[in-house]
């Protein structure tokens, strides 16, 4: 078992830790970071891990084996270069950096020190979508010419706090909370993006926003694209594949549609899962040499560059090159 430490336990690093906690035997949380220590006194009491309020107290202690990041976006980089010099595998929420040049740091400080590095992007254990990716690679669709993304949902404005209202930690609407799930998904299916061109549009500012992200998009390989992502709305999720002899499309956590030539449609159903856990577990087999983590190093650095190009289309509403 990777006994773990966490840092920050806000809305989301609460979700991973009740997650984890408990649930299986490949992972557990001994030690807890927060800035703000006496509001989640009773949780860590509950949850059996010591609090403390500095990521050095983690990073010192021998019996932490692999560090969790649950904090503010900019910070990422940083703190993933300085728990690599610890000597600790460390697994970083979404986005890894805001720019690609963070991102090459961080993976770079992660290669030189030995450690592993995961990343948290959950929708990639969607049973839809490891199935999804199936039938693409699989090459029954044929040649591949489009795909569309979209992703929506109300956890902006059900779950707001002050620093994701940040222009330098929360650029671009709604990219950095659901527009990055649906970016990994196109990168991990499409490849590294070769230009992108997008439209941001604001109706009502946080808390609660309503704002909408429109980008079209050019991969290398020269499938063409569409991102949308709306905050406000309801949630709904949609990735689809358009080949030259059919198409492929999931929905949701758990729907499969392969529609072939002929009017033929084939649907699939897959069982919930629980994600969060899926992808500890899947940290915590890396991490002690089972298996490797299932997203690359080079698929974390494509999603931050173009996640970066997209920035700055929304800002200029034009079309930019991805580095």
């Amino acid at each position: 078992m990777v006994r773990a430490g966490i840092i920050g336990l806000g809305w989301w690093g609460k979700n991973i830790v009740n997650a984890v906690q408990g649930k299986t035997e490949r992972i557990h949380f001994i030690r807890g970071v927060s800035k703000e220590p006496d509001s989640v006194c009773d949780f860590a009491a509950r949850h059996e891990f010591e609090l403390s309020t500095e990521l050095d107290d983690v990073l010192t202690d021998p019996r932490v084996q692999a560090v969790v990041l649950a904090t503010p976006h900019s910070l990422h980089p940083d703190q993933i270069v300085a728990v690599a010099r610890a000597g600790k595998p460390v697994f970083c929420e979404k986005p890894l950096s805001l720019k690609k040049a963070g991102a090459v740091r961080a993976v770079e400080a992660c290669r030189k020190a030995g450690v592993v590095l995961g990343i948290g992007t959950n929708k990639r254990f969607w049973p839809a979508m490891p199935a999804l990716k199936k039938v693409v690679d699989s090459g029954m669709l044929g040649e591949i010419l489009h795909i569309e993304s979209h992703y929506s949902n109300e956890n902006s404005g059900a779950h707001f706090s002050a620093w994701r209202d940040l222009p330098t930690e929360s650029p671009g609407g709604g990219m950095t909370g659901a527009g990055l799930h649906v970016l990994d998904s196109l990168v991990n299916l499409m490849g590294p993006l070769k230009r992108v061109h997008g439209q941001l549009i604001v109706r009502k500012p946080q808390p609660d926003p309503y704002d909408t992200v429109s980008v079209i998009l050019e991969f290398r390989n020269k499938v063409s694209g569409f991102l949308g992502t709306v905050r406000a709305s309801p949630f709904y999720w949609r990735v689809h594949v358009f080949g030259r002899n059919g198409s492929a499309e999931a929905i949701g956590e758990n729907e499969l549609v392969v529609r072939l030539p002929g009017g033929k449609i084939e649907r699939s159903s897959f069982e919930k899962i629980d994600t969060l856990l899926s992808e500890f577990e899947a940290f915590a087999d890396a991490v002690e040499g089972r298996a490797p983590y299932p997203i690359t190093p080079d698929q974390m650095i494509n999603v931050v560059a173009a996640f970066e190009a997209i920035i700055k289309a929304l800002d200029t509403n034009s079309t930019v090159l991805v580095n």
